[in-house]
């Protein structure tokens, strides 16, 4: 056992289960593999059953909306479960439900059952937000955001494997990505089933699950009655719409586009993956000596209208150096971006409001996460290869204007 001493006024000392530490940290670890060992390979697993080559773009676009929809709906009633019948039980079923998941859509056969597969993992889609709740049970109040911290890097760590490991795996066959996922998730759920204990208390549980609980959009509602932070949430809802249409036709449009297979997509998935995790480690904290939040925020928005122009040239011309030249940049952007945009978030509301206004924005980012794949799948069939990068250049040019209002209110 690994013990920690707390500096409160009682100087009580809270006991951390090496055990339970292990196992969370193995499961955030395989949920970031997890959600991009399968990037590369997508449009490869939708081609046999597209007719119609040019519908193939909406097809994997639609299959990330799906997955966004399932989580965004289940997301409230898994953590109201976790509160209500503790996290153990309701982790290994997420857990269980990602491996179900993996090897449906492994198995494949028809377009429907890899839409089944991905309705099943976004259902149970609670891992994350489930293993916050289990770390915060586990570890004391003043070493709970080194904790935090620690998530963050072992997520990012497993980020940057997922996507150079599902390209390379690839090579025996385009489904053994998926089966490899399945597998290793489905070790982690036996590992916890015998090593992993309950961490919330009896009587710390919630007594009664509301239906306010189940509800995905009372979130949304309340944090869009805050008039003073309505400006700073539609300009960040106008940057996240073609962000995750990006994301979403990324493979397909490097498939299309530069013929590129799944280990060269993956390497440049994981390669952004990296730079992320340098930007965020030794650029961010040099930015913020000398720049407020909402400039560097807008410095990230810029970089992202470049990336974007970047990558449309790409397009048109049909060269990949313009593409890898435009990813680095928008990357950049994308990365200083986030933690400027959640630190004027949390300063715009007293402590009492943080867990409401900071699970509003995450509501929100979903809901873009949903609409974005959608709407760039579409406008890349109808409109052409670049469509969705253009869609990206406008967006967040009329994004910048509202922020640098909202800037102001805060």
């Amino acid at each position: 056992m690994i013990k920690f001493r707390s500096h409160n006024v009682h100087n009580t000392e809270q006991i951390i289960d090496k055990k339970a530490l292990i196992f969370g940290l193995i499961s955030v670890f395989l949920c970031g593999i997890g959600f991009t060992i399968i990037a590369p390979v997508v449009p490869f697993l939708v081609q046999p059953y597209i007719s119609n080559l040019e519908e193939q773009a909406i097809v994997v676009t639609l299959l990330t909306s799906v997955y966004a929809v399932c989580v965004f709906l289940s997301a409230p009633g898994l953590g109201a479960l976790s509160d209500r019948y503790g996290r153990r039980p309701v982790l290994l079923v997420c857990l269980l439900g990602s491996a179900i998941g993996y090897f449906v859509f492994g198995i494949g056969g028809a377009l429907w059952i890899l839409f089944a597969g991905r309705i099943i993992d976004g259902i149970t889609g609670g891992t994350i937000s489930t293993i916050f709740a289990y770390f915060s049970d586990i570890t004391p109040r003043e070493q709970r955001t080194k904790y935090f911290g620690w998530i963050s890097a072992v997520v990012g760590v497993g980020t940057v494997i997922g996507p150079t490991l599902g390209g390379l795996l690839a090579r025996f066959g385009y489904s053994v990505p998926m089966y490899f996922g399945a597998i290793i998730t489905l070790l982690n759920v036996v590992y916890g089933f015998f090593f992993m204990p309950e961490s919330l208390h009896k009587d710390n549980r919630l007594q009664k699950i509301t239906f306010v609980r189940l509800n995905p959009f009372t979130q949304l509602i309340n944090i869009l009655s805050m008039k003073s932070l309505k400006r700073l949430l539609i300009s960040a809802f106008l940057l996240w719409i073609p962000s995750g249409s990006l994301q979403a036709v990324f493979s397909q449009f490097t498939k299309d586009t530069f013929n590129w297979e799944p280990a060269l997509i993956g390497l440049m998935f994981s390669i952004m993956g990296v730079q992320d995790i340098i930007s965020q480690g030794f650029i961010m904290p040099k930015l913020l000596i000398k720049l407020s939040d909402a400039q560097i925020a807008i410095l990230g928005m810029i970089s992202e209208i470049i990336g974007y122009s970047l990558i449309a040239a790409a397009a048109l011309f049909y060269f990949y150096p313009l593409f890898i030249a435009g990813m680095f940049i928008f990357g950049f952007g994308d990365s200083i971006y986030g933690p400027s945009f959640n630190g004027m978030v949390s300063k715009s509301v007293d402590s009492s409001e943080q867990g409401r206004i900071q699970g509003g924005s995450q509501s929100i980012q979903s809901l873009a996460r949903i609409i974005g794949p959608i709407i760039g799948g579409q406008i890349y069939v109808s409109l052409g290869h670049a469509a969705p990068a253009f869609m990206g250049i406008i967006l967040i040019a009329a994004a910048i204007p509202v922020l640098h209002k909202s800037a102001h209110v805060l």
